[in-house]
């Protein structure tokens, strides 16, 4: 691939997406990999279109919290070898997130690592005591999963038995000798490995929910990652983890993205409306022709005057500066897993060069073949809407056609977005019973404990972690933004500034394209009543599923 030559030269990595201040969005998704919880939680953020799937495991007791198994997918997923392409996430820093997912995975390889000590000094050794303990939680779990009162108390019944019998084993058994004392010892020393890892856990979880909380209260705390920093030539594993950062960056400025039917533009979010002009070139003078001109001049005219679109006759608010590229759309299937972008001669780094965008804009408007759109994109409210208005422009015989399209992706579903809060449990003071209070309880529980532990020594090969507990499975064709973002249109303001952007947009891409036609001798007086038109008709307040055609 053309795209495998891209000079991944060394030093740091400067974004070039966004601009400062678009951290919301970016921190938001970054949270997830440090979050605890049940993975299933995150399939309840899924977009309308793009859904999450959890394969299950073996056995349940080695399946992934959500922070656990959206760190792994995500960084397996934007970084292994051999992956598909992705789609962009604009409004947000993708190589920010995967950054955040490899620091939490590398504090999780800590942990695991000494729970991996415990497990073989007060586990492995004692191989008997273990399994006994393991079969009981495992029971226990089964049990508790029932909302059922009597279940719980089941399970709490399981538990104190278990814990009678081994304390009648503790005091008296039938045999002497060194069986009796390892025995003895098989039954208590995976309790003290319990309590030791216990320690180690807590003491993790509260160092995750800090970087948890800390990024979404908008302290951006820094993704430490030194695995990915080459200390001398000889550090392949290193070299190629900075490289695909690299990459990922590079593939996050494409400027070719993918049309999904219904879907929309991936990665744009779904087209909600659109406004045609299109009328006869017809000479301004009778018995004179019109001087020749093609797509891209009219385009290159609008590129221009969308350049001064946060300049305005009053001093007001008005539009921040907005991001204009020449985009290159593809179709793809409605319910294809997978794209795949251009290569050749023509594409440097992703970026398809300047020559040939021009050719597909004059050249490719009618049959099979990429498309070209002049996009003018504003990502608002710290990156959680991100507004984008395209412009195509094509000729067919004697008819000109000026399309503008709105697309709005909306922020980020309100599961990234929630705070760790602490675990507390209401009870009955002791004198004054009527009175309540909140204790506070650990991060961690008795289950939790025993799930990292007898997940810990197998860390070291993730694949098999994943065939015995389940993993996440991503919605494809998959980029990080537009998997889990939520319509904008159930937030009023942003529902509002999507409607208000279309209106000076589709003014300035007209008076643009007339300004050409007149230079070049052509009668506007109908580009000019179909505009006003158009201008009057654009004011309407109802957002559309443009892209779903009711034939």
């Amino acid at each position: 691939m053309a795209d495998d030559g891209f000079d991944f030269r060394p030093g740091a990595q400067v974004p070039l997406s966004g601009a400062a201040g678009q951290t919301v969005a970016t921190h938001a998704l970054a949270s997830a990999a440090y979050r605890d919880g049940d993975v299933d939680e995150i399939l309840k953020a899924d977009s309308e279109w793009h859904k999450s799937v959890v394969k299950p495991g073996m056995w349940s007791l080695f399946k992934p919290s959500l922070g656990e198994a959206f760190a792994r997918t995500v960084q397996v997923r934007m970084l292994g070898g051999g992956r598909k392409p992705l789609i962009q996430s604009f409004g947000i820093e993708p190589q920010s997130v995967v950054e955040h997912c490899l620091a939490a995975s590398r504090i999780r390889k800590e942990r695991d690592s000494w729970l991996t000590a415990v497990m073989v000094l007060c586990g492995v050794l004692f191989l008997p005591g273990l399994l006994v303990w393991l079969l009981v939680f495992t029971i226990r779990r089964q049990v508790a999963k029932n909302e059922n009162k009597r279940a719980g108390a089941l399970a709490t019944a399981v538990l104190v038995a278990m814990g009678v019998l081994a304390a009648l084993a503790l005091l008296k058994l039938p045999f002497d000798g060194f069986w009796a004392w390892y025995l003895r010892a098989a039954i208590v020393l995976p309790v003290v490995g319990w309590f030791w890892a216990k320690q180690i856990a807590e003491r993790t979880a509260r160092d995750m929910r800090e970087r948890w909380a800390s990024l979404l209260s908008g302290g951006g705390i820094g993704a430490k990652i030194p695995e990915a920093v080459p200390g001398s030539p000889g550090e392949t594993a290193a070299e190629r983890l900075r490289q695909s950062l690299a990459r990922l960056s590079a593939e996050q400025q494409s400027n070719s993205v993918f049309y999904a039917g219904p879907k929309g533009i991936l990665g744009m979010g779904t087209r909600w409306g659109s406004w045609q002009l299109a009328e006869e070139l017809v000479p301004a003078e009778d018995g004179k022709e019109i001087h020749p001109f093609r797509s891209w001049d009219v385009i290159r005219a609008v590129h221009d005057q969308l350049r001064m679109l946060e300049r305005g006759p009053l001093h007001t608010g008005g539009f921040p500066t907005p991001s204009i590229n020449h985009w290159i759309v593809s179709p793809i299937g409605e319910n294809a897993k997978a794209v795949a972008r251009p290569t050749g001669t023509d594409v440097d780094a992703f970026q398809i060069r300047g020559h040939e965008i021009q050719r597909i804009c004059n050249e490719q408007q009618f049959g099979s073949g990429d498309r070209h759109y002049l996009g003018v994109q504003f990502t608002l409210w710290d990156g959680q809407l991100v507004i984008t208005m395209l412009i195509t422009v094509t000729v067919l015989h004697e008819t000109l056609r000026i399309e503008v399209t709105g697309h709005a992706l909306g922020p980020v579903n309100s599961l990234f977005t929630t705070k760790p809060e602490p675990k507390t449990k209401t009870v009955s003071k002791p004198i004054k019973f009527w009175e309540t209070v909140d204790r506070q309880l650990p991060l961690v529980d008795a289950d939790e404990v025993v799930r990292l532990a007898v997940r810990a020594p197998f860390t070291w090969y993730p694949p098999l972690l994943d065939h015995l507990g389940g993993k996440l499975v991503l919605p494809e064709p998959f980029g990080l933004r537009h998997a889990w973002a939520d319509k904008p249109w159930r937030h009023r303001f942003m529902a509002d500034d999507a409607l208000r952007a279309a209106t000076p947009v589709l003014r300035v891409v007209h008076q643009a394209a007339i300004k050409v036609l007149a230079e070049n001798g052509v009668n506007t007086e109908k580009f000019g009543a179909r505009s006003g038109f158009l201008s009057g008709a654009i004011q309407d307040p109802m957002p559309r599923k443009a892209d779903v055609y009711d034939a």
